[in-house]
């Protein structure tokens, strides 16, 4: 869903051709890109490498055949080690698991940041701009860079994103196991591509969903509901989210479908 607003803003100011997609599967799986048909005079690749809406993850980058990589890491970034030198350009928004909302993060390579653009763009549009200045032409969002640095001083002093990445292993298995053993949620992603941050899951009918989603808010688990755009129920378990949290929303499902399990 997000690589499909992408698409629709790129088309304002160039062509763009969809090089693969997982459309024909409601977006539960990353297609095969080993091999993509990809023009030679293409400017750049661009993924969303985690999906929150459908929950589903890139495993393996694609082969862009030299071409640059632009990655949109919002819900994932600091969620693993990243090797950035694969990378032409890595922005995201620090919402998910470095700081408040109402700031990205860009890393961006520094042959890309180009001089030679539209004069009609605006000047704060422009990576050159930040990059000259500091990351400061304007007075910064000093508030969430305050934040953002408290949460990068804690990844390190818990032994980086190593440790981090494990911890999110943990906890996304305790729901991915439950979801695999139980008769009446279901989860739809295929297993390979499931993300870590994402957790989306089923019942039979809407109807069950919705009568999840009010049970598990009663007893205090909110936003489980899923995305408006595709319904369902969604569990997210960023960063901050202690194994606990994973274990005692089993715990609750588990329950539930004892009691409405004939």
């Amino acid at each position: 869903a997000w690589s499909k607003k992408a698409i629709a803003e790129a088309k304002k100011y160039g062509e763009v051709i969809v090089a693969a997609s997982s459309k024909d599967k409601n977006y539960s799986y990353i297609p095969d890109c080993s091999d993509l048909d990809i023009p030679d005079d293409a400017d750049y690749v661009y993924i969303c490498e985690n999906e929150t809406i459908h929950g589903v993850t890139w495993q393996q980058l694609p082969n862009t055949k030299g071409h640059i990589l632009v990655s949109d890491q919002s819900s994932m970034f600091l969620s693993q080690p990243c090797n950035v030198s694969d990378y032409g350009m890595i922005y995201a928004g620090v919402q998910k698991n470095v700081g408040p909302a109402g700031m990205v993060i860009a890393i961006i390579r520094e042959d890309l940041i180009r001089e030679d653009l539209d004069p009609k763009m605006p000047i704060y549009m422009r990576y050159d701009t930040h990059a000259k200045n500091d990351s400061m032409y304007n007075t910064p969002n000093c508030w969430a860079i305050y934040c953002c640095g408290k949460v990068f001083k804690y990844l390190k002093s818990i032994g980086g994103l190593e440790v981090m990445h494990q911890r999110n292993i943990e906890k996304a298995k305790v729901i991915y196991d439950f979801l695999d053993s139980s008769k009446m949620f279901h989860g739809t992603v295929e297993p390979e591509f499931r993300s870590l941050m994402n957790i989306p899951f089923v019942t039979d009918s809407a109807e069950l969903d919705a009568e999840v989603v009010a049970a598990t808010k009663a007893a205090g688990y909110d936003n489980l509901k899923g995305h408006k755009s595709v319904g369902g129920l969604r569990a997210s378990v960023y960063n901050a989210m202690p194994i606990e949290g994973a274990q005692a929303l089993v715990e609750f499902l588990k329950k539930f479908e004892a009691e409405h399990t004939k």
